[in-house]
């Protein structure tokens, strides 16, 4: 096997960070300065600011306006080395990070902070035909399939056809989809609205389907009814208790009924990173590993997971797969880390809980923000706060302000641009 890239000194102990999303990123922060040869692995070069991925997939924003590179990002921290890499699995035995390539990389310290992955309930050849949305590649192609779709119709001819091509499917009814459902309703009734001479752009069908009882539903029941209403008000067709079972070239199948639609769009389950087997300890049934207090592992106390591969339960509550919880945990294990190489006890986690926001287009959200519950407007302008804020770098933060306002007061979205190869269908 090939030797250790990259430099490390060999008097330090080494700490290898798998992930630059969140959790990786603040633990690689929260080690600025310590007295560790620090190596973070990403199989990408940049950290993608994912609570705004479904405004690249929706045409709002571009690729560069939600990710910045990652060794732009730490380039002042100077006992930190950037690899670009793919991690195939964990040798904890012998303290190994197994590369793709073939090579692997020696620790003292490992923070596992890989994600999560599309889940589609045992079904992997929805994948295809259904793609989900947690990457940058992931957006382009929902945005392709979205444009094309208006596009084909187009020239289409055929009024059925038309109408599947016209009919656009969104499952799962958590905050990703509702922001995506909310979006997309605007792009057809007020962003195309003027583009084509054939077709009525407003006249897309637009479902949103959700196997629970409720839309959002680890917000409070008024954010609920707020966020139901404010969908549908858009023209949004919002089905609870819908449970998909099939996903085909035709569209989709809830039990014995049928619909015919040309794209759709995922956003019904996740499932932890597949890395995760390789260490060879329990699992929950969505893949994550059920860490100590401390975030260590019992088994391998060198070992320390956050983010969407931490099964973490605090108050007999398990903590949900949000930014907020992957950057506090990021930063406690670096922190623990830096405790350990000093040989001090290391401190448990207790997530600081801000609250919850989403989305539903064009003035409209919700949120549970510091105990209050707020809707509408006022939700809105909140929610671009926030996002503005914790968005990575001064020209991100200027871009997407100016880019809101302007889809703001002229309803145009000004990212619609069809990259991938356009194909006679928006399908794969």
């Amino acid at each position: 096997m090939n030797p250790d890239p990259g430099p490390a000194s060999a008097s330090l102990p080494r700490v290898v960070i798998v992930g630059g999303g969140f959790g990786g990123l603040n633990a690689a922060r929260a080690l600025a300065g310590a007295d560790v040869s620090v190596t973070l692995l990403d199989r990408h070069n940049y950290h993608l600011f994912q609570p705004l991925l479904y405004q690249v997939a929706t045409a709002s924003l571009s690729p560069a306006d939600v990710a910045s590179p990652i060794r732009w990002i730490l380039r002042h921290q100077k006992n930190v080395e950037v690899l670009l890499a793919d991690v195939a699995g964990i040798d904890p035995a012998a303290r190994r990070v197994v590369l793709a390539a073939g090579a692997s990389i020696r620790y003292d310290y490992l923070v596992l902070a890989s994600g999560a992955a599309h889940a589609y309930f045992g079904h992997p050849e929805w994948e295809p035909r259904a793609p989900g949305l947690k990457t940058l590649d992931d957006a382009l192609e929902m945005r392709r399939r979205v444009l094309v779709a208006f596009e084909t119709a187009e020239r289409e001819t055929d009024a059925a056809a038309q109408r599947r091509l016209l009919t656009f499917v969104i499952v799962g009814a958590g905050p990703t989809g509702v922001e995506l459902a909310g979006a997309l309703a605007e792009i057809a009734r007020q962003s195309l609205r003027e583009d084509f001479r054939r077709i009525q752009p407003q006249s897309a069908r637009i479902l949103l389907l959700e196997g629970g009882p409720h839309v959002l539903a680890p917000f409070a029941e008024p954010l609920r009814v707020a966020a139901r209403r404010s969908l549908e008000r858009l023209g949004v067709e919002v089905r609870t208790g819908a449970i998909v079972t099939q996903v085909d070239d035709d569209g989709v199948a809830i039990g014995t009924e049928r619909i015919s639609a040309a794209t759709v769009l995922w956003a019904a389950g996740v499932a932890a990173s597949p890395i995760a087997k390789s260490l060879g300890v329990p699992l929950d049934r969505a893949g994550r590993v059920a860490p100590e207090p401390t975030l260590a592992l019992a088994a391998y106390p060198e070992i320390f997971v956050v983010g969407d591969l931490c099964a973490f339960v605090e108050n007999g509550m398990a903590l949900p797969g949000v930014a907020q919880v992957a950057m506090q945990q990021g930063t406690r294990a670096g922190s623990n880390i830096r405790r350990a190489a000093a040989g001090q006890p290391l401190e448990p986690f207790h997530y600081k809980d801000y609250g919850i926001m989403a989305t539903i287009g064009r003035g409209a959200a919700v949120g549970d923000v510091f105990g209050l519950k707020i809707s509408g407007f006022f939700a809105w302008l909140f929610w671009i706060f926030l996002h503005i804020f914790w968005l990575i770098g001064f020209r991100n933060r200027i871009v997407v302000m100016t880019e809101w306002g302007w889809a703001y007061f002229t309803h145009q979205r000004r990212a619609r641009l069809i990259t991938g190869g356009v194909t006679a269908s928006p399908g794969p």
